[in-house]
């Protein structure tokens, strides 16, 4: 049985301890203190997860309680109670690090203990990210890959390994799985670091203009070569050539490609001059190359010279402890790209993620991930901000309600009807989920901060 979270009751007032001990030990482990000093005692001496605090206690006030416990190495969700109406208390508690405030005249038991859920709940957050932005920074990424699951550990091992050698590397692997970032971690990690890394992309080009774009033309070999060019094999000398998608090269280019690793040596387009590359390869596919050779489409001669040193790059669904890393990461760079501050994501969203089974791969979630950054309100990522396809194409509730086909002789018109029609929605809600606001929050569409929100403005909070 997991252990309860410790509660600190401060408050000068015996009924009053006494009372909240009563109504709420059966979920917290509860201490009690009634001043600042002793309570202080128990914060350095107890792993204390909430402290809840009278304003008006003896020689020091509760916000000065709250100062000192929120210095403490791990410090504990603070929630200051207040008299009615003192809401400049209130604001100034939250100012000096207070989680909540609750006014002990309207107090209830139910909204106290929701209140005391939610800041542990966002505590917890606030834990989660700054552990993640830890990872990141810590040295498991590759020159901009990142993971750590066991998958990824072997592509690092391999990639480090082959990186000073000489030789050529074939990555393997789905569509959007991060081979052309592993190709530059080689090159990078490679004593070629300094000298040029070359990209073509094969499946971008016809034939002609591929075997043209590789090994360079003379002027006049074809129609439209109006001068000489350099091709990308030239371009590289001294560095690396990546060549992405090979699986789609065609015959005649597969012979000169082979050639060249057989050799080191090529010709341009039109000309019958030998030409030196000092150029290492890496190429990359998604393609399945053994079957593809048995089908002539692929020379298997070159296959296996293209395969010296084979790397596979797992799809993201089999290394999906990695997600909330990934994620992190890339709501970092979106965020910083579009001037927002946004540092993490709602506990409902990242679950959408973890469990989204991502065939697009890192490529899919990186987009996903933009698209969340750009329609993000607030500070955090809600679920609502993902696409569609990540949290499943549902459509919230309260949208289908008040959106969907109906008859004409019900429907209301004039001032208010979509506000009436929302209140109504969230007070069925909150019905069929039994008050709980957090389900209740996911059957409408929405962040339980903004169902919050949205009670406070309907004065629907005693629900």
């Amino acid at each position: 049985m997991a252990e309860k979270p410790v509660l600190l009751i401060v408050d000068d007032e015996k009924p009053t301890r006494e009372g909240l001990r009563a109504a709420m030990e059966d979920r917290y482990d509860i201490y009690l203190a009634d001043d600042a000093g002793s309570a202080m005692e128990l914060l350095e001496s107890v792993g204390v997860a909430v402290l809840l605090t009278d304003f008006r206690l003896p020689k020091e006030d509760g916000l000065n309680l709250i100062v000192r416990a929120k210095s403490l190495p791990s410090p504990p969700v603070c929630i200051l109670m207040t008299a009615y109406g003192s809401e400049e208390i209130a604001v100034e508690a939250m100012k000096q690090g207070a989680d909540d405030y609750i006014a002990k005249g309207r107090m209830q038991i139910d909204e106290l203990e929701m209140r005391i859920a939610r800041a542990l709940r966002h505590q917890s957050l606030e834990h989660e990210n700054q552990t993640l932005h830890q990872r990141l920074d810590r040295k498991f990424q590759l020159k901009n890959v990142i993971g750590e699951a066991r998958p990824m550990e072997e592509v690092f091992e391999r990639t480090r390994q082959v990186a000073p050698s000489r030789a050529t590397v074939l990555l393997r692997g789905e569509s959007g799985t991060g081979k052309e970032l592993v190709a530059r971690a080689i090159h990078q990690l490679s004593p070629r670091a300094r000298n040029p890394l070359v990209t073509v992309h094969c499946a971008a080009l016809s034939p002609t203009l591929l075997e043209s774009e590789l090994f360079g033309h003379e002027r006049g070999a074809f129609t439209g070569a109006h001068e000489r060019r350099i091709g990308r094999f030239e371009q590289a000398q001294g560095g690396s050539l990546f060549l992405d998608e090979i699986g789609e090269i065609d015959v005649s280019t597969q012979v000169k490609l082979l050639r060249f690793l057989g050799e080191r040596s090529f010709e341009r387009v039109g000309s019958g001059k030998t030409l030196a590359a000092d150029v290492r390869l890496i190429a990359a596919t998604n393609k399945n190359l053994e079957a593809m050779v048995k089908e002539g489409r692929f020379r298997e001669d070159l296959y296996f010279r293209l395969r010296v040193v084979e790397i596979w790059m797992p799809p993201l669904r089999e290394r999906s402890s990695d997600i909330p890393l990934l994620a992190t990461s890339f709501l970092n760079e979106f965020a910083k790209e579009n001037s927002k501050s946004i540092g993490a994501f709602e506990p409902e969203a990242m679950q959408a993620l973890t469990q989204y089974s991502w065939p697009g791969n890192v490529r899919e979630l990186k987009t996903a991930i933009e698209h969340a950054v750009v329609l993000a309100r607030g500070g955090r990522v809600s679920v609502c901000d993902l696409p569609p396809s990540v949290h499943g194409q549902r459509r919230p509730l309260l949208l289908a309600s008040l959106t969907a086909p109906a008859d004409p002789l019900s429907v209301r018109s004039g001032p208010g009807t979509v506000r009436e029609a929302e209140k109504e929605m969230i007070v069925q809600a909150l019905k069929e989920s039994d008050g709980n606001r957090t389900i209740a929050a996911r059957k409408l569409g929405m962040s339980r901060r903004t169902l919050h929100r949205k009670l406070h403005s309907y004065e629907l909070e005693d629900l």
